[in-house]
């Protein structure tokens, strides 16, 4: 199973950068980024295919705003998110896909999760 240690979540003014970081231990084709706001449903933000790195999903309304970004020599994705906006505020969650069978956007298709990071985003 693949361990994942997230950093970097923080409160940010309306307009702000933050960038979160995510250090994994085994193997993965495909790491992933989520966010679950109080009272919704996890949902996806950004996965990157570990061996290909042009292999990239966003959600809609996270595009042209955030990068995901994988460095192969020290195991880490990177959630670079800019013009944040309240709507953003959430725990966001790296996960980790070992088998590579599903759909990025299905929570089932991720084999692990990490503790997640708070980013709250105020207006």
């Amino acid at each position: 199973q693949v361990q994942l240690v997230e950093s970097g979540g923080g409160s940010v003014q309306t307009g702000g950068s933050l960038r979160l970081s995510c250090q994994f231990s085994g193997k993965a084709y495909r790491m992933g980024w989520f966010r679950q706001a109080p009272g919704k449903e996890r949902e996806g933000v950004a996965s990157i295919h570990t061996m290909r790195p042009r292999e990239i999903q966003y959600a809609d309304s996270v595009n042209g705003r955030f990068t995901i970004s994988h460095d192969n020599a020290h195991n880490t994705v990177y959630l670079q998110m800019d013009r944040l906006k309240p709507e953003d505020t959430g725990m966001y969650y790296c996960a980790a896909d070992t088998s590579y069978s599903g759909v990025w956007t299905a929570l089932t298709s991720w084999s692990s999760w990490g503790q997640g990071t708070q980013v709250t985003v105020s207006s």
